[in-house]
């Protein structure tokens, strides 16, 4: 969806405030029919406006408190190849390939600091991955957000 208009907007910003409001209390937030918000609803998911829901859990309760981030120097000529074997460690939940002087940068999960040495471990076996920098995260600051650009 390439433009939003006002509604999708504010369909979006209730979404955002409330990402478990029902197409009913949608409805009633922004004084429309069920039908109409259903509607834009199933548009805006169509359009790929809406990410993966995962996003909203949380992986402590699964038993994984901690969370890093990966920096990963691959070898160019095998960055698709490190990328697949990347993806099939279950405890990543994200990689963006990065310009500069990273490549890939990985954010992983892990029970304890033992579990996050195995991890790195299994990401640094992979051929095409010359090195790794790992980053212990304190604290997430700033959560993922869309709520402000929404308001723009």
């Amino acid at each position: 969806m390439s433009t939003l208009d006002q509604l999708d907007r504010a369909l979006l910003a209730a979404l955002a405030a409330d990402h478990r409001a029902t197409v009913v209390a949608l409805a009633e937030r922004l004084g429309l029919s069920r039908n109409t918000v259903q509607a834009r609803l199933a548009r805006l998911e169509a359009s790929g406006a809406f990410a993966s829901f995962e996003r909203a859990i949380d992986p402590a309760p699964l038993g994984y408190p901690l969370e890093a981030f990966v920096s990963v120097h691959v070898r160019q000529k095998q960055l698709g190849e490190v990328v697949a074997r990347v993806a099939e460690i279950p405890e990543v939940l994200q990689a963006h390939g990065l310009s500069g002087s990273v490549d890939l940068l990985v954010r992983v999960v892990c029970r304890d600091a033992h579990d996050l040495f195995r991890i790195d471990g299994e990401i640094l076996a992979i051929d095409g991955v010359e090195r790794t920098e790992t980053s212990l995260s304190m604290g997430e600051l700033i959560p993922y957000r869309l709520g402000p650009l929404l308001d723009r």
